[in-house]
């Protein structure tokens, strides 16, 4: 007769030898979960797109790394994500570089080349193919973040009062503006350069406190209302092309799978493509929009203009250069690939 509890003890004997010839598959089926947080309000066309990323990498790696997508503010302040994903409070970001400028000067220059590219792709160009990434890596890696890539969500226009075609038309114009490289190079061009908060904005525009605003896309402009008191915006836009990272806590990064690891370096980048056209999308049909109601000018300048204000704006980066050994070589190397493509004098 068959002793059942020794062929019991041979059964898991097997499966235990089983386990550990197989300790892969095991490791495969860990769920990671994570928690990250956006630079978006929940509100913004952009938002919905990082959620709908986080819901695409769930799919790609059948399940295998969960990402809980919040809206900024939601986990932490947007000024502190990055201290968050260090600790590993929140194992990820999508933010904007240039707020941790005060950690390193050269984010601002990694982060906005204010004035420089004109459309998202040649400053892509410059990450993947010309050491951009490698230099935000650098920067990210002494907080423990590591860069799995960068987005844009398009170049941005500049809602105003009053119609500016050209350098002159800047200056003693009350201009809106975030500290830091823009709000210099503005200055120079004869500004008075107001810092505000973005939810002070409409009311300043609409009460004269400003007569125009570094914002966002026309369309992100738009649902701000700010084209109501703002009857001259700057379209296309030409100033500023800001970029958002995808940045995960270094000892969440380390404990993927590396097939998990090349999944998110491709859905990084399908996502950073996917929120560049939509907002384009969403551009063109507010022109549509705003130029079938009328009431509205829009304000074009001519590549004459702009090489004159790109060659203004090179005394800004070269400022912004000596600032540090990573800003100095972010600054040399953009500035080589804007003369290769012809932008730069």
């Amino acid at each position: 007769m068959a002793n059942p509890r020794r062929d019991f003890l041979k059964a898991a004997g097997a499966a235990g030898t089983g386990a550990l010839a197989f300790p892969s598959v095991a490791r495969a089926q860990q769920v990671h979960r994570w928690k990250a947080q956006s630079l978006w309000s929940a509100q913004e066309l952009t938002f919905k797109i990082f959620q709908e990323f986080c819901e695409r990498v769930k799919k790609l790696t059948g399940g295998r790394l969960e990402i809980t997508p919040f809206s900024a503010g939601a986990v932490t302040g947007v000024f502190e994500t990055l201290d968050a994903v260090s600790a590993g409070v929140l194992q990820a970001q999508s933010s904007w570089p240039g707020y941790w400028t005060g950690k390193e000067p050269g984010l601002a220059v990694i982060s906005d080349f204010v004035f420089g590219y004109s459309h998202p792709w040649q400053h892509d160009a410059w990450f993947h193919y010309k050491g951009g990434l490698q230099m935000l890596q650098e920067a990210y890696g002494k907080f423990n973040l590591h860069v799995v890539g960068v987005g844009w969500w398009g170049v941005e226009s500049i809602p105003s009062k009053k119609p500016i075609r050209s350098m002159a038309d800047f200056k003693g114009v009350k201009f809106r503006s975030p500290q830091g490289m823009t709000a210099e190079i503005l200055a120079k061009l004869g500004a008075s350069v107001v810092v505000l908060p973005g939810g002070e904005v409409y009311s300043a525009l609409d009460k004269g406190v400003v007569d125009a605003a570094d914002w966002a896309t026309i369309s992100m402009n738009q649902r701000m209302g700010f084209h109501e008191v703002a009857k001259y915006p700057i379209y296309p836009g030409f100033h500023s092309m800001p970029i958002q990272d995808f940045a995960v806590n270094g000892a969440a990064w380390k404990a993927l799978p590396d097939d998990i690891k090349v999944i998110l370096d491709s859905a990084v980048r399908e996502w950073a493509w996917d929120q560049v056209e939509r907002v384009a999308l969403d551009d063109i049909r507010v022109v549509a929009e705003l130029r079938q109601k009328g009431g509205v000018t829009f304000v074009s300048w001519s590549d004459d203009e702009l090489r004159k204000i790109r060659a203004l704006a090179q005394a800004t980066w070269d400022d912004w250069a000596k600032k540090s050994p990573l800003a100095k070589r972010a600054v040399d190397s953009q500035k080589g690939w804007l003369r290769e493509l012809g932008l730069l004098g």
